[in-house]
């Protein structure tokens, strides 16, 4: 079908959804002095806010307290009293978004010279967007709607009022009986948080492991975790059905023979799906992939070259640190491509995962590594020889290194231990700037850090790769000398 391009337009860009994505390109295009238009259908600030990152982690921190209270007595202190009040907690995590909203607000994008505008859009051609019945134009047009989660068909699911992780805030209660349903990243850290809440928590999953994009030694711990704290975890069993009369059941098939697991509420945190219904993308023919997310380009760009698209509704990588790092390539190849194109680049891609003890990779993990052949090593050191680490009681964990065979070049780390979110940095900056095992070994890092674990699985490198023959002449040299 062919359109009618304007001779003049009202922006130079519009971008659909207010979350992390849309928030930085509507940004970036305002910096540049363009005239842009931020369109948001609910809540500025998207899934992070609202919904994921900041309510995720501040329920962690009120969990990850509670538990120190439980086990205070590893800590020398006895008789220390505390009780949840789930509501308090609930009410922190509200606090929590409210503090951060103004950050993302109406108010403070306008003033930064973005036009927001709140309703339903949909692209009715590649240059016009219509909002509620009301039609505006631009140049280019960046789709930034996000994601939701993804709640499979499974028979009965309507009738057990299943949550989700955008609805899970709104509990006024803590469940006593609570089933996770994924034992992906969400699902692991709100079983191991409600669990520490005071709640019975089952977390299952139709996969063999917990975290199954990690190394298997990485789930082996996480899920011994979970399970000494109270969690029963019920991996490769498959979800068949819910049922509901006296009570609620998920009934699980495993081996070939079923379970009945009672419960109170259920999550649901099996995966989630880009938000393109209702965008017009069908009639304009752009294509979506398998799993849902719009098809770009490397300069995130879809079949119709003036509308790109950035965040979770792209993919690959569903990140609030990714979504904005696409977004700038979205809206600096939208403003600017007739100039210059910049490809969308991939190769450094950290993330965490935050159970307690966190998880954090950047990187190959071996279990990559060996599926694409690429000739590696592994260099490992365990949380338990950090002094820092003894010292606060928290020796579960370990870090390991992947470099390429016969070189100190970084192709991935992975690290599990409290922070590890944030140690993973120096890996990040590593290999982003192609500093190697020896550059980290000749740095100096403060004692007694957690972060000395990084110096130290660069020792253990060094000395699995010391110049054995250098090292028999200084011997012989040196004793010439005594």
């Amino acid at each position: 079908m062919k359109y009618r391009k304007p001779k003049r337009f009202d922006n130079n860009l519009i971008v659909i959804g207010a979350g992390s994505a849309g928030l930085i390109a509507s940004l970036i295009a305002a910096t540049v002095r363009a005239k842009v238009t931020l369109i948001e259908r609910a809540r500025m600030g998207g899934d992070c806010l609202n919904t994921g990152c900041v309510p995720s982690k501040t329920l962690i921190r009120s969990a990850k307290v509670a538990h120190y209270l439980k086990t205070s007595q590893r800590y020398g202190l006895r008789d220390v009293a505390g009780t949840v009040d789930f509501g308090a907690v609930m009410q922190r995590v509200r606090d929590a978004i409210a503090t951060i909203a103004p950050n993302d607000s109406v108010e403070r994008y306008t003033s930064l010279g973005v036009e927001c505008v709140a309703g339903n859009a949909r692209i009715v051609d590649p240059w016009t967007v219509e909002v509620d019945g009301k039609r505006m134009t631009a140049r280019n047009i960046v789709i930034a709607t996000g994601a939701a989660p993804f709640v499979p068909p499974i028979p009965g699911v309507d009738r057990v009022d299943a949550l989700t992780s955008d609805d899970v805030w709104n509990l006024t209660e803590l469940p006593r009986r609570f089933v996770v349903m994924g034992a992906g990243p969400i699902g692991c850290e709100l079983a191991q948080s409600f669990q520490r809440l005071g709640s019975q928590v089952t977390l299952i999953d139709m996969a063999d492991r917990v975290l199954p994009k990690e190394d298997a030694d990485v789930s082996a711990l996480v899920a011994d975790v979970l399970r000494g704290e109270g969690v029963d975890v019920l991996v490769g069993h498959k979800a068949v059905r819910f049922e509901s009369d006296t009570e609620k059941r998920l009934v699980a098939e495993v081996n070939g023979r079923t379970i009945a697991i009672p419960f109170d509420r259920v999550l649901v945190a099996v995966g989630r799906r880009a938000h393109t219904k209702s965008l017009g993308l069908e009639e304009l023919g752009i294509g979506l992939n398998r799993d849902g997310t719009v098809v770009v380009d490397e300069y995130m760009r879809t079949s119709v070259r003036n509308i790109l698209a950035c965040g979770d509704v792209a993919g690959p990588y569903q990140f609030t640190h990714m979504a904005s790092h696409q977004a700038w390539y979205a809206s600096v190849n939208a403003l600017f491509g007739r100039f210059r194109k910049f490809k969308a680049n991939y190769s450094v891609v950290p993330w965490a995962t935050y159970t307690d003890p966190e998880v954090a990779r950047v990187g190959l993990s071996v279990e990559e590594a060996t599926a694409k052949g690429v000739a590696f090593e592994v260099t490992r050191h365990e949380l338990a020889h950090v002094d820092r680490a003894i010292a606060e009681g928290e020796t579960r964990g370990f870090i390991k290194v992947l470099t390429q065979r016969g070189s100190d070049r970084i192709l991935g780390a992975t690290i599990v231990a409290p922070q590890a979110g944030e140690l993973i940095a120096e890996y990040v900056l590593a290999i982003t700037h192609g500093l190697g095992l020896k550059k980290l070994m000749s740095t100096i890092h403060i004692y007694p850090t957690s972060a000395e674990i990084n110096k130290f699985v660069a020792n253990d490198w060094r000395r699995n790769h010391a110049p054995t023959g250098l090292l028999k002449f200084a011997q012989r040299y040196h004793a010439l000398w005594r």
